[in-house]
């Protein structure tokens, strides 16, 4: 507890500890931070990933059609034995997954032994524990067919702890007393400048139509309102708070055991949806009348009875209230659900024990796990059209299966099968379909990606493979618990944009910096293309906007952030927004980290949060949220 905090933008230079796995689940040190490209000479452009390269896949990748295999690929690594957790390293301000479902239904209904909650690594660090997963059974195809249901040996992923000195969350403040220690204090204008801007949160699928957002008369932009962070219950450190949205009027975010929505300009509140329990994830995805899906716990957990995350809820964000509630069961135990996601008119969720759905509008079931199936959907990613992550066959050999599904029926349309030994996927996107995935546990850095793979949704079949090595590129996916959740990269124009890792800007300055680079979902290939950071900037993709991409820029510590649009085509970038660059809002920018936060950009507003509360804090003011709007 008495080591300092990290310097701005600088990782801890050791892991802490995560809460204490089960006696039968060892722990493994975290791989290494992957290298540092070198630094290139001052006359050449800034250093990066080979754009002229074609991709080499990892290991244990499936081969285009016509495409000879590897000559000699790398002997797969050794891993640990059954059940054991893997163990990415942990970053800056790394919250990592949402915490394993505590009393998982095991094999025929046995709930397992749930895991202390609330343990904490020391102050300023947190490392993840990814479980491998175990599963009894034989192999399967399809969605309805016999067999054994999933053994999963789930180990309980660290909390996300406060970096530095202050926390992520808030909840909404303005007294006097807060100016000199928030971001209310001193001049919150930011830098000058002019672009067009870039939509709302959405699919990051294919690309529809104009760009929405135009770029303001001035780019410099000004804190609008903050909200400060939640007091966790005595005796908790952390408790997700997951989930936030925008619609054209109201900013909703979650809190300990409710939803709030917020004015988009004032921060002043709308409604208050108070939950019986915290909200374990939700999707980012809405309705066209401005409805989403989350789940939650049926209760506030305790050390003695944590809970699990049983209930599934659709929330009207106009009207501020639950339109439904369910559960489902496998057998006779409630499922735990790790992810939610919307489609169709379908709300989806999945598990270790299987996914199930419901109408939209009605909450009427749609489909519910089976005793008899042999495989079951880990997670489904939503938006234009409905992709299940199908699990089948033994821990021996597992196999994937990304099925394109009837959101109504859950009828398989498409379904493409990944090689045996591909643990986890994620669901970059869902048209196009783009899935990720560490083949081979090659990524090396906790990312969870090591290639991309394009699928036609409507035959089923490989378009192209894209090579991410995780020492080249800084994107991240949760193909374990929550399927959806990718950041530093974002889907349009038939193509992939992904942010590169950090590396020396070159010549003889110190700095460093990054880059987007594009990839072509039909080739595999890199199309050449790069919006750079700058200098001592990090730029992030967030979304898409029409043809154009939304990317945060992560500033220097003596500058405030940035929001460019940055064309589909020509790859000229836009500034929409630069944040103020006072020591107070700097402190709180900086806390929300584009990888691990929840960031919102639609109409002129950028709005940044946390996705934990803690009791761990050095400070007497700490927010959840910070929202900016531009004049």
């Amino acid at each position: 507890m008495t080591q300092p905090p990290p310097p701005p933008n600088q990782p801890p230079q050791q892991p802490g500890f995560g809460p204490p796995q089960e006696p039968s689940q060892p722990q493994q040190p975290a791989p290494s931070a992957p290298a540092t490209p070198p630094a290139t000479p001052a006359q050449q452009p800034p250093a990066g990933p080979d754009l002229s390269k074609a991709p080499q896949p990892g290991y244990g990748y499936p081969q285009a059609p016509g495409t000879p295999p590897p000559a000699a690929p790398p002997t797969p690594p050794q891993g640990p034995g059954y059940g054991h957790p893997q163990q990415p390293p942990a970053g800056y301000g790394y919250p990592a997954q949402q915490p394993g479902p505590y009393g998982q239904p095991g094999p025929y209904g046995q709930p397992q032994q749930p895991a202390p909650y609330g343990q904490q690594p020391p102050y300023g660090y947190a490392q993840p524990t990814v479980p491998m997963q175990a599963q009894a059974g034989q192999q399967g195809g399809g969605r309805k067919i016999n067999a054994q249901v999933a053994i999963i040996v789930s180990a309980v992923v660290a909390i996300a702890l406060i970096v530095g000195a202050g926390v992520w969350y808030s909840s909404s403040s303005g007294k006097d007393d807060d100016k000199q220690t928030t971001a209310e204090g001193g001049d919150t204008k930011g830098g000058k400048g002019d672009g067009k801007e870039g939509g709302g949160s959405g699919d990051g699928g294919a690309t529809t139509g104009e760009a929405k957002e135009k770029a303001p008369a001035s780019t410099g932009s000004e804190v609008l309102f903050q909200v400060p962070s939640p007091k966790v219950p005595k005796g908790t450190t952390s408790i997700p708070i997951s989930g936030s949205w925008l619609t054209d009027s109201v900013y909703a975010k979650s809190g300990l055991s409710e939803i709030t929505g917020y004015d988009r300009q004032t921060g002043t509140k709308k409604w208050t949806l108070d939950l019986p329990g915290p909200v374990c994830t939700a999707t980012p995805h809405l309705t066209e009348d401005n409805k989403t899906a989350i789940v939650h716990k049926p209760a506030m957990p305790t050390a003695q009875d944590p809970k699990s995350c049983t209930e599934v809820a659709v929330i009207d964000l106009e009207a501020g209230t639950k339109v439904w509630s369910k559960t489902a069961k496998s057998g006779t135990m409630p499922i735990s659900f790790n992810n939610v996601t919307l489609s169709g008119g379908t709300v989806a969720a999945g598990s270790t024990s299987g996914g199930a759905a419901w109408d939209v509008a009605t909450g009427d079931e749609r489909w519910a796990p089976k005793t008899s199936d042999s495989c079951y959907d880990a997670g489904y990613g939503g938006g234009p059209k409905l992709v299940a992550v199908r699990k089948c066959g033994s821990y021996d050999q597992r196999q994937l299966h990304i099925q394109t599904v009837d959101p109504k029926s859950g009828d398989v349309l498409a379904e493409y099968k990944m090689d045996e030994g591909i643990e986890y996927a994620a669901v970059v996107s869902t048209d196009p379909l783009v899935v990720a995935a560490d083949v081979g546990d090659s990524a090396g850095d906790g990312s969870g990606i090591s290639d991309f793979f394009s699928i036609d949704s409507k035959t089923g079949k490989l378009r192209a493979r894209l090579s991410a090595p995780g020492d080249e590129f800084a994107a991240r996916c949760d193909g374990i618990y929550k399927v959806e959740n990718c950041s530093g990269v974002t889907v349009g124009n038939d193509r992939l944009y992904i942010a590169t890792e950090e590396h020396d800007s070159g010549g003889e300055s110190y700095s460093q910096t990054n880059e987007v680079v594009a990839f072509d979902l039909v080739t595999g290939k890199q199309t050449g293309q790069r919006a750079d950071a700058g200098e001592n900037y990090e730029i992030y993709p967030l979304r898409m906007d029409g043809p154009n991409v939304i990317a945060y820029k992560r500033p220097p510590y003596d500058k405030g952030g940035q929001i460019v649009s940055i064309d589909g085509e020509s790859f000229k970038e836009t500034l929409l927004m630069e944040n103020p660059s006072t020591e107070a809002v700097r402190d709180v920018e900086s806390r929300m980290s584009p990888e691990y936060s929840e960031i919102q950009y639609g109409q002129g507003g950028l709005y940044m949060s946390s996705v934990y509360a803690s009791d761990f804090t050095t400070r007497e003011k700490e927010y959840s949220v910070i929202a900016f709007g531009a004049e």
